[in-house]
């Protein structure tokens, strides 16, 4: 069961991701986040979003294997930053972020 807690950081890896990819290609993709690692089990989640930002997929390990879930927008459009580092989000701002809220600049700015 897909379990988020307060103190779980998620991680955003900007620009588009090729969502064809599954766990073991995502994986591979987490593990370029410096000094992260999806499988040291301290509540981590890794969002990719693809080209059109219509779907979203989160990544996470819940202490028996790892955990992908996916979202796909009926309309609109992720809010989600181009390129650059990303600072860590917390748990709420993935499901602001989920939820379909704008973020400007990615650095804890969030708006409606």
């Amino acid at each position: 069961m897909l379990s988020v807690g307060p103190k779980t950081r998620v991680f955003l890896r900007p620009g588009p991701t090729d969502l064809r990819l599954g766990f073991e290609g995502l994986y591979q993709l987490a593990r370029l986040t410096p000094g992260q690692d999806p499988l040291d089990g301290q509540g981590q989640v890794f969002a990719f979003c693809n080209q059109s930002r219509t779907r979203l997929k989160l990544l996470l390990h819940d202490g028996t294997g790892l955990f992908l879930c996916t979202k796909r927008l009926d309309g609109g459009t992720f809010s989600w930053p181009p390129s650059g580092p990303v600072d860590a989000l917390s748990a709420a701002q993935l499901w602001a972020l989920v939820s379909g809220l704008e973020v400007s600049g990615w650095r804890r700015a969030w708006r409606r």
